[in-house]
C-alpha cells in the first residue's frame, strides 16, 4: 500500500508511517475536501484511497527492490556485555550465539523508536530473551536482542535490549540526503569482525 501511495499521491497527503501490521496517513482533510468535492467528508475521500491502495497491494513485488546490507559486529566482551547473560539463560556458549546470530539474514519490518532504529527478526529461536527489566546507557552501534528481534542503536541512548556486540558503522546521518542507513524491507547480515577490524573501520568513518 505504502508503494502505490507513493507513486498514486492524492492531493493533500502529508506523511505515511508503517508499523508491522498497519499503516497510518497523515493529511491535510482542507486540501483533500477541496480536490474530492465528490465525497461528503475528507475522510471518506481518504478512506477510498487507501481502499484502492490496498486493492492493487498485491501488484508490487516490494522484496525484489530491497537492497542487502552486509553488518560487520565485534562481539568481543567489551562491545557485547550481555553475552555472558545470554549465554547462561539459554545454555549457550558464546560463539554458539555468534553463530546463531549471524547464520541468517533479518528483515526490517519496521523503523521506529529512534531514527535510525530498525527492527528486524526473527533471530533463531534458541536466541529468544525476555527485555530488560531496567533500561541502562546504551552506546550508539549496539547490537542488541530482545524477544525474536534483534536492533542495532543508531544513537547513545538509554534501552533495554540485550547488547551482544556493536557495530563501527554509522546507521544515522541527519545531514544526508537519505539519513537512515537501514530502510523499510531491507535485508540484513551480520558478520563478525576482530576488535581491530573494528577500530579500523571506526577510523575510517567520517564525523563518527
Amino acid at each position: 500500500m505504502n508503494e502505490w501511495l507513493l507513486q498514486n499521491p492524492f492531493a493533500g497527503i502529508k506523511d505515511i508511517i508503517i508499523a508491522y501490521s498497519s499503516l497510518s496517513v497523515f493529511y491535510d482533510p482542507c486540501t483533500v475536501k477541496k480536490n474530492y468535492p465528490d465525497f461528503s467528508t475528507a475522510y471518506d475521500a481518504v478512506k477510498d484511497k487507501l481502499n484502492e491502495a490496498a486493492g492493487q497491494a498485491s501488484n508490487y513485488n516490494i522484496e525484489q527492490r530491497h537492497e542487502i546490507i552486509d553488518i560487520p559486529v565485534c562481539y568481543d566482551d567489551k562491545f557485547g556485555y550481555d553475552l555472558n547473560f545470554i549465554a547462561e539463560e539459554k545454555q549457550l556458549s558464546k560463539q554458539d550465539i555468534i553463530h546463531l546470530h549471524t547464520s541468517r539474514s533479518y528483515k526490517v519490518y519496521m523503523v521506529g523508536f529512534l531514527p535510525g532504529f530498525a527492527y528486524m527478526g526473527k533471530v533463531d529461536e534458541q536466541l529468544i530473551v525476555s527485555r530488560k527489566l531496567r533500561p541502562q546507557q546504551v552506546i550508539s552501534g549496539s547490537v542488541g536482542i530482545t524477544g525474536s528481534q534483534t536492533a542495532i542503536y543508531p544513537t547513545t541512548c538509554p534501552g533495554g535490549w540485550h547488547i551482544i556486540g556493536r557495530t563501527p558503522i554509522k546507521l544515522f546521518e541527519p545531514a544526508a540526503e537519505i539519513p537512515i542507513k537501514l530502510t523499510l524491507g531491507a535485508q540484513v547480515n551480520f558478520y563478525p569482525i576482530s576488535e581491530e577490524e573494528f577500530n579500523s573501520i571506526l577510523e575510517q568513518t567520517p564525523n563518527r
